[in-house]
């Protein structure tokens, strides 16, 4: 079958690339993909949010099956229109996406069908979040309704957070629309985890956990970032956990989008606070994370096209699904500066060394391919990937691939995986 990524990131980079083993699929193309997606096919200049061209484009082309990447489109209602058109693609719909698109809509689905979050209360204005604030104790949490690119999220400990907040969101107006609603939830003081299903509308698979490392410096110092690195399994999913997270979560948030009349169809993103051995639901995100998705992907021994395929059809019933047992350990190279302003265009040195690594791989996210050179592109580079049968020797292969590896102002976390070796008592 002939098949259409939608994005270009990493993570769309190693959808990609696990698209690319499958039997089922002779043809890949990539909108508008990155250095890394051309060597597994074609990428077409189309941008992700797009979707009268990329509906364009699939009929043209004669798509059988669209893959959807990142958030923006899926919330702007691409799945709809896509099937509007008979084309198929794997994603929720609109009004499924709003999940991740409203916290405000996730949160009363959550209260309403028991699973368990923070207690919260929504306000609309200034003036009700300071009535909520004056008689709150730190520390509590502030969050804007709609997508905001990772960044409307406010832990408050103090009147500077609580200041800042108010101003960010009320004064400066930086959130716009998606401040139109506000949460203030209660502060869940645990570790966190991710956890994966893809979901055809009944039934799920469950994929490996993952932990992400969001902060741009080692020890989770300095500003977020969309992620810095990511290891899987994460010892803090334990057969206990994810029990839970499967009765407590999953099962009941299926069974609530179909009597909504919603169906959940596309990967279900659990983006879970571990607190005194219960899972709490911090966030529904209605895609993979990047970089999650390049250490979970390589972790799946099973046909990734047949997976995704037969959760569009609602036939997870006949399916047959395999996990490898290893750790997969992702180091993103970032560029100097990152998340800040940073420069582009700087030549990538040391990839045609590593192009057929056993067990490695390096996925391509701010890159361009120029005149046979891959250059730096963002903010975000590459995700260096490693897979190993004990976390620690998966670390290690990790970094000895990124040593490997340079381009002007690289920067990159040392620590990835570190939280996942304290806790298995390694060190």
């Amino acid at each position: 079958m002939k098949v259409l990524v939608v994005g270009s990131g990493g993570r769309e980079h190693s959808i990609v690339w696990k698209l690319s083993q499958s039997p089922l699929v002779e043809k890949i193309y990539t909108a508008s993909g990155n250095g890394g997606t051309r060597i597994h096919g074609e990428n077409i200049p189309i941008d992700s949010d797009d979707i009268d061209s990329l509906v364009d484009f699939a009929k043209k082309n004669e798509i059988d099956l669209t893959v959807v990447g990142p958030e923006l489109p899926l919330v702007k209602g691409i799945v709809d229109r896509f099937s509007e058109s008979g084309l198929k693609i794997f994603g929720p719909t609109q009004k499924a996406a709003m999940l991740e698109g409203s916290k405000v809509f996730a949160k009363i689905f959550m209260k309403k069908y028991d699973i368990p979050t923070s207690d919260f209360v929504i306000v609309k204005n200034k003036e009700e979040a300071l009535e909520i604030i004056k008689n709150k104790k730190y520390p509590y949490v502030i969050k804007v309704d709609g997508l905001a690119a990772g960044k409307g999220a406010f832990i408050i400990f103090s009147d500077e957070d609580c200041n800042n907040a108010i101003s960010q969101i009320w004064d400066q107006k930086v959130f716009d629309e998606a401040a139109n609603k506000v949460i203030i939830e209660e502060y869940l003081d645990g570790e966190e985890v991710s956890v994966f299903a893809v979901c055809d509308g009944e039934r799920y698979v469950l994929l490996p956990s993952a932990q992400d490392h969001k902060r741009v410096y080692d020890n989770d110092k300095g500003p977020n970032t969309g992620g810095m690195g990511a290891y899987s399994p994460s010892p803090l999913a334990t057969e206990n956990i994810l029990k839970k997270v499967e009765e407590k979560i999953i099962k009941p948030l299926l069974k609530g989008m179909i009597k909504e009349g919603i169906p959940y169809k596309g990967v279900l993103y659990c983006g879970l606070m571990v607190l005194d051995d219960e899972p709490f639901v911090l966030e529904f995100n209605c895609r993979f994370g990047d970089p999650e998705a390049q250490v979970i992907l390589p972790l799946i021994e099973s046909d990734f096209a047949e997976l995704i395929s037969k959760a569009v059809d609602g036939r997870f019933e006949d399916l047959t699904f395999n996990l490898s047992d290893k750790y997969a350990v992702c180091v993103v190279l970032a560029s100097q500066g990152y998340p800040g302003s940073y420069r582009k265009g700087f030549k990538i040195y040391g990839l045609k060394e590593l192009a057929n690594i056993k067990d490695g791989y390096i996925f391509h996210a701010a890159t361009r391919y120029e005149n046979g050179e891959y250059l730096t592109n963002g903010g975000r580079v590459l995700g260096v990937t490693a897979l190993d049968v004990t976390l620690k020797d998966a670390i290690e292969k990790a970094y000895k691939l990124v040593e490997k590896i340079h381009f002007e102002g690289m920067h990159y976390r040392k620590d990835i995986g570190v939280k996942g070796l304290k806790r298995l008592g390694v060190i």
